[in-house]
């Protein structure tokens, strides 16, 4: 999970109302989503600011949004609310 960085987390509540965040690109690889959905949650649960809303996307009335840090996560991360990094790989001096 350290290779992967989740980035834009230092911004006040202010700056999150201000200015409306693009969209990241969607996450085709189930071992980037979860790396990119744990350490969202990891943010979360040190007390970040939650960035779901009921205008991102129409819910089903009868679906309870969700409360725990890691669903939380999750959905952020698939409505692309998210914006990460991949790094590219060292190449090894030698080589």
């Amino acid at each position: 999970m350290a290779e992967n960085e989740i980035i834009d987390e230092s911004s006040s509540e202010a700056d999150v109302q201000a200015a409306p965040r693009p969209k990241a690109a969607q996450i085709d690889s189930r071992f980037l989503f979860v790396d990119v959905a744990a350490m969202r949650a990891k943010q979360l649960r040190r007390g970040a600011i939650v960035r779901l809303s009921d205008e991102d996307e129409q819910h089903d009335p009868h679906k309870a949004p969700p409360r725990k840090a890691e669903r939380i996560a999750m959905e952020e991360v698939r409505r692309g609310l998210v914006q990460y990094e991949v790094p590219q790989p060292k190449v090894p001096a030698n080589a």
